[in-house]
């Protein structure tokens, strides 16, 4: 039958405007029609061809209601018989369920759960209920659902179909769109209807992926399919109005005029107000349904209120409303046009659903919910127990909330928090004492907050406020919002409304407001000095004036402690604080401080140039992150070992995790700025590339007033333009935050050399001595081989006889990974010589330069030691990359992943693809490189 479908035309079932299905009922509905569909059945083709040459690819079809997505997704069922396929549907009332449609899409995959690495087989079981244990982040779901469709497909091509997505669960559709988007190379499809219109269309855990518009059908298609739909006399001033109303919708033009006597499709008495054309079509169904009998009616209801589809359910819960559909037969027939029994309960369209559910007056409704929680066991599914006996409640019922509230803790320990503040905020509705009403409101807040849904959370948040918090609930009241300001906006109020937070918290939660402290002090950094709010001086007395102990205990209080005393006394006094707690993290800390204050502890490290410290910390931050499934921290972590790979000139290396922090970021929807990677282009002397990032990220931080953003995208452009000897554009960009009184750590250290560079070559001494000052301040407290080389080479640029300070510079920075600055300080040192007329001098700094740029990938600066080599006389042989350079990024990570050991599996893991994808990988690696083993990549 799908043989000759879309191919100019094709023949339809005029109730469903989509396929060849035979109807029982309506002898007009037996009608066919050719409808052109050529453009979506040729993508959809392609897609298949793609998935059986060994791709994988994801689409969504977006449209209307009634637009044809459904018969879209059947005919891809019907071309795909050489595939798994596997069929689901998001369903309104399940979206407050967390993986409730993930469970749809993966329970007739789990006989391959075995095959997929323990860490995901884990984190799917307890998402299921399967198994209990610590909440799973729900992008290691994600990992495990993409593992679990990969090995699936080993034995033959899969497709995954998932109609009416804007539905799904919150928690399902995050997993989904993750594993959608690290597709690569394992076969699969992931094909998701979405509605457009309605009150959830946008669906933004799947935005980004590859869309398919269904628009509606062409006037003379149109016209045919209502002509055979209704036979009968229809007005033509009518007939043109349905047709131009319906914009070439299926559904519409088939069911708009349904429920109207032929009188009044002949005139046009009474049809179409003008209301949205979902609306309409719910009017039209709800005619339709008006004309059955009050059992027919009862039938449709309960089956619109069970979300499951199990008619065993429904059959029961009828029984309990004392409906005998035997002695009834007519109208159980009735039913027929309209629902469906059979392995599922399914409407022949959603709307009919909601159409059914809304034209019942509220007792009924509510009469129907009872039979259904009277019916649904409470053993095996206590969950949808509860929620329709919620349904069922009119008013107050402390016994009906306690059970929500249960329900929530189960979703909340599956890592469905999304799920858990539905509930939660249900429960608060049914809760007859007012504090209890707002300690459940401020929980459902706190679990939308960690959703990942801010504004939502917003909103009950306000409604807790509004109730009798005590003081320790309102301190935590006020402790999201300020959370809450600071994810929606790193801007100028979150310093401030952190650190109210913080104070009110010190009497009572002690430990608490400590944190909360160190969390003003990072929202401080990232505004920096220039906003309205408490400067980071301000943020560091306050948090020094609350310390209850002299002696700090643990990493968290060393950290707050060695922060507060640097930002309030300046950079010497709190070195030795800092270099004590990061000496402490760096040791071990545990899981929990491993990512709630490695952060800081990364970013202390590069502030005072400890290499060893930094490079130890960011390694385990990462490490820890990948390990525990934790992408939330994940982007943070990236960033900063890229910085730290920067720094010591391993630019390929960094050019991988440019690659995974970019993944990361589209799969989760994480809004996590690119400022290490401007930087990293920066150091490539990528102009394009860095101007446009900095464009971006300095356009978004301005947006956001954060000083922190402004400023590294001046010292990004000034690395760049001093590499180009463009140096009063470099001068000019990195003058702001070199000359600010802000402390951005390594940001303002970074600028302030980048300044001294700049403003020595343009002459301009004093400009550059006042930050030598300042710059030194700062080196001397640190001691390291690091600070101090820097330093040695910026008094070089300023100094009548430079050679001492460039040889003390080269010696100290040879003892140290910065390979960068190692160059740079060889390339000033062999300018300086050549000008002196040192020829041979120059050339063994110029050349040692030249090689260091060459082998890190630095190209602007290896460009400009290739022409001062030129100016001593020296011919500059060209560098060759070699087959490598025709490696991808993510090729080049997956050598390097196998050189350092790694299996398949655990390379997968590391780069959130599936081991199918990295074979695929390799074997074009083997081919580009001319090797044939893994043993050989390894040499």
């Amino acid at each position: 039958m799908y043989g000759d479908m879309f191919r100019g035309g094709y023949p339809i079932n005029v109730r469903t405007a989509g396929a060849a299905v035979s109807t029982r009922t309506d002898p007009v509905r037996r009608g066919r029609v050719l409808v052109d569909r050529r453009t979506e059945a040729q993508a959809l083709d392609r897609l298949l061809d793609d998935v059986r040459a060994g791709e994988s690819r994801a689409l969504v079809l977006r449209g209307e209601a009634g637009i044809g997505k459904t018969e879209l997704l059947r005919y891809l069922r019907g071309r795909a018989g050489d595939h798994r396929i596997v069929p689901a549907a998001g369903v309104e009332a399940e979206s407050g369920f967390a993986f409730a449609g993930l469970h749809q899409v993966c329970v007739p995959l789990l006989d391959g759960l075995r095959r997929i690495p323990e860490p995901q087989r884990v984190a799917l079981t307890i998402a299921f209920g399967l198994d209990t244990g610590r909440p799973p982040d729900p992008f290691l779901v994600g990992m495990a659902a993409l593992s679990l469709f990969a090995e699936t497909a080993r034995e033959r091509p899969l497709l995954c179909v998932i109609d009416d997505a804007q539905w799904l669960d919150r928690s399902s559709a995050q997993v989904l769109g993750f594993a959608a988007r690290r597709l690569q190379a394992e076969s699969v499809a992931l094909v998701f209807a979405v509605r457009d219109g309605g009150d959830r269309t946008e669906a933004p855990e799947l935005a980004g992926l590859p869309e398919l518009l269904v628009t509606g059908l062409p006037e003379a298609a149109a016209r045919a399919l209502l002509a055979s739909a209704h036979a009968g006399p229809v007005d033509g001033g009518v007939l043109d109005r349905i047709i131009a109303e319906s914009q070439g919708n299926p559904l519409a033009l088939l069911e708009l005029p349904r429920g109207f006597t032929p009188a009044e499709l002949a005139g046009g008495f009474g049809l179409l107000d003008s209301v949205p054309l979902p609306s309409r079509i719910e009017e039209s169904f709800r005619r339709q349904i008006a004309v059955l009998s009050p059992t027919a009616r009862q039938i449709l209801l309960t089956a619109a209120a069970e979300p499951v589809g199990d008619p065993v359910l429904v059959w029961r819960a009828l029984d309990r409303l004392g409906v005998d559909v035997d002695t009834d037969p007519a109208s159980r027939a009735a039913t027929e046009e309209f629902v469906t029994f059979g392995a599922r309960v399914t409407f022949r369209h959603p709307l009919l659903r909601s159409a059914v559910y809304r034209a019942a007056g509220a007792a009924d409704r509510r009469r129907v919910q009872q039979a259904l929680a009277q019916v649904t066991d409470s053993a095996t599914d206590p969950d949808r127990r509860a929620w329709h006996r919620a349904q069922a409640t009119v008013g107050e019922d402390e016994e009906v909330a306690a059970e929500l509230v249960r329900c929530a803790a189960r979703a909340q320990a599956r890592g469905g928090p999304a799920a858990a503040a539905a509930f939660l905020a249900r429960a608060s509705e049914l809760t007859p004492d007012p504090a209890r009403r707002a300690q459940r409101l401020l929980a459902a807040a706190e679990a939308e907050y960690q959703a990942g849904l801010p504004e939502r959370s917003v909103r009950l948040l306000a409604r807790a406020e509004a109730g009798p918090l005590d003081e320790v609930a309102r301190a935590h009241a006020y402790l999201l919002r300020a959370r809450i300001s600071f994810t929606l906006d790193r801007g100028v109020a979150a310093p401030g409304l952190l650190l109210r937070a913080a104070n009110r918290l010190q009497p009572l939660d002690p430990r608490l407001a400590r944190e909360t402290y160190l969390e003003a002090m990072q929202a401080g950094w990232f505004v920096g000095d220039g906003g309205p709010g408490p400067t980071l001086r301000e943020l560091a007395a306050e948090a020094l004036a609350a310390r209850a102990a002299p002696d700090p205990a643990d990493a968290c209080d060393l950290l707050l402690t060695g922060l507060a005393v640097r930002y309030r006394d300046g950079f010497p006094a709190g070195t030795p604080l800092l270099r004590e707690a990061l000496s402490q993290l760096a040791a071990g800390p545990g899981d929990e401080a491993g990512l709630r204050w490695l952060w800081f502890a990364a970013t202390c490290a590069m502030d005072g140039w400890q290499y060893a410290a930094a490079d130890t910390i960011t390694d385990a931050f990462v490490a820890r992150a990948r390990r525990s499934g934790t992408l939330t921290a994940l982007p943070l972590a990236l960033a900063q070992r890229i910085v730290v790979q920067v720094f010591t000139g391993e630019l390929a290396a960094a050019d991988g995790l440019v690659h995974e922090f970019d993944a990361v970021r589209a799969s989760t929807g994480l809004d996590e700025p690119s400022y290490a990677t401007q930087l990293l282009v920066a150091w490539r002397g990528a102009e394009d590339a860095t101007a446009e990032l900095v464009a971006a990220t300095t356009k978004e931080a301005t947006q956001r007033g954060e000083g922190l953003g402004v400023a590294a995208g001046g010292w990004a452009l000034a690395v760049l333009y001093n590499s180009l000897c463009r140096h009063d554009e470099a001068l000019a960009a990195v003058l702001p935050a070199a000359e600010s009184d802000a402390d951005l750590g390594v940001v303002t250290w970074c600028s302030l050399v980048e300044l001294i560079t700049a403003a020595a070559r343009l002459g301009r001494n004093e400009l550059a001595a006042d930050a030598v000052a300042r710059l030194r301040t700062m080196t001397q407290a640190a001691g390291t081989d690091w600070a101090l080389g820097l330093e040695a080479r910026c008094q070089a640029l300023l100094a009548t006889d430079p050679e001492p300070h460039y040889r003390s510079a080269v010696d100290r920075l040879a003892g140290t990974p910065i390979r960068g600055e190692l160059a740079r300080t060889r390339l000033h040192y062999g300018e300086w010589l050549r000008r002196q007329n040192r020829r041979a001098d120059a050339r063994r700094q110029l050349r040692g330069a030249y090689e260091m740029f060459g082998d890190m990938g630095m190209t602007a600066f290896a460009a400009r030691a290739a022409r001062e080599l030129g100016s001593t006389g020296e011919t500059v042989r060209r560098r060759s990359g070699g087959n490598a350079a025709d490696l991808t990024p993510q090729e080049v990570q997956i050598v390097r992943l196998v050189r350092a050991g790694l299996s398949n599996v655990e390379i997968a893991a590391r780069l959130f693809i599936s081991p199918r994808t990295v074979e695929w990988h390799l074997s074009k690696t083997f081919a580009k490189l001319g090797v044939t083993s893994r043993r050989q990549l390894r040499r």
